[in-house]
Order: structure tokens, then sequence, then C-alpha cells
């Protein structure tokens, strides 16, 4: 049988609906050994690698679980990273819950984390527990109590700018529309 010399649409490609080429579709399959599924989830090789892995959903889930995303750069230029993204990111204050890192669940952010290691604290303390342990630490720093020392005073200030941040975190959970 003759191959048709001409097109369906009538000379206007405009009319047919998005995906219906006469050709075959082009499936990438996953790129993890031995999986047939569709790769269509794309994973970087390496950190700040334009090349990529395509894996299937699966797979891209098992990748992502040990992804870590400040690999290879040190303490300094891992905050200075995460700095420059949080302030490009303004326009999205709505998913404020989508922080960096935290426990697993997601419940606290890294500021928070960093407030409770200050106040030495576990990840899972309660806020009675904060509010404590802030007491404590307050009251033995307190530039009253020891006149003249400055670190003690640089100390007693980072107790605070802790207790504050997760005062405000708290308040943030526990608040209700009325």
């Amino acid at each position: 049988m003759a191959r048709p010399t001409r097109s369906s649409d009538w000379g206007f490609p405009r009319w047919r609906s998005y995906g219906a080429e006469r050709e075959a579709a082009k499936v990438r399959l996953c790129d993890r050994h031995g999986c047939d599924e569709p790769g269509n989830c794309p994973a970087p090789k390496s950190p700040n690698s334009p090349e990529r892995w395509y894996f299937c959903e699966t797979h891209a889930a098992e990748y992502n679980r040990n992804w870590n995303y400040f690999e290879g750069l040190t303490a300094e230029e891992a905050a200075q990273r995460e700095a420059d993204e949080r302030r490009d990111a303004s326009g999205f204050a709505e998913s404020r819950h989508n922080g960096w890192a935290g426990p697993g669940d997601g419940s606290r952010s890294r500021d928070e984390l960093r407030s409770l290691e200050v106040l030495e604290l576990e990840v899972d303390a309660d806020f009675d527990a904060v509010r404590l342990a802030w007491r404590r630490l307050a009251k033995s720093n307190h530039p009253d109590v020891k006149p003249g020392d400055a670190e003690a005073a640089k100390r007693f200030q980072a107790i605070q700018a802790a207790y504050d941040v997760l005062k405000a975190a708290e308040e943030r959970r526990t608040w209700k529309p009325e």
C-alpha cells in the first residue's frame, strides 16, 4: 500500500490536537539498572552538575531520600547558598512549612533547630522545656549577674534571640483564627 502523501490537517497544523503526531512517541527508560518503567523524573548526577539521571517515580523517591544538597560545600558556603536562596524565594512565603532541613517530619525549621541547640535542648523538646531552659540560662548569663563579662553578655543575647525564635514559632503553631 502506498504511503499517504497528504496530511489530515489540510495544511493547518494548529488544527491538530497536541500529541497527535504520527510518529511513535519517544519514551526514555529509567536509568536504574533493570527497571523497565518510563524515566520521566530528572535528577542531577552530582551537585552543581548539568548532567541528569532520569528515574521512574519510585527510583526518584529513593534517590532523593539520600540526596545532600550541600554536599562538597564548606559550612560557610552552605550557609551562604541557603541565605541567597531564602532571599530569592521571598515570593513563596505561603509555603513556609516547606523550609530547609528540620527534623524528618518537617515540623521545625532550621532556625528553630539552631535555637534549640543554643538552649541546649533536644529536637523534640516542647515549649514548656524551652521556657524552663531559657529562664535557667538567662539567669546564669544575665549581665547583672556577671557584670563586665562580654562573653556572658553575648551568650545572653544569643539565648534571648533563640527564645524569641521559638516563641514566635509556637505562636504560629497554636494560633487559631476567631
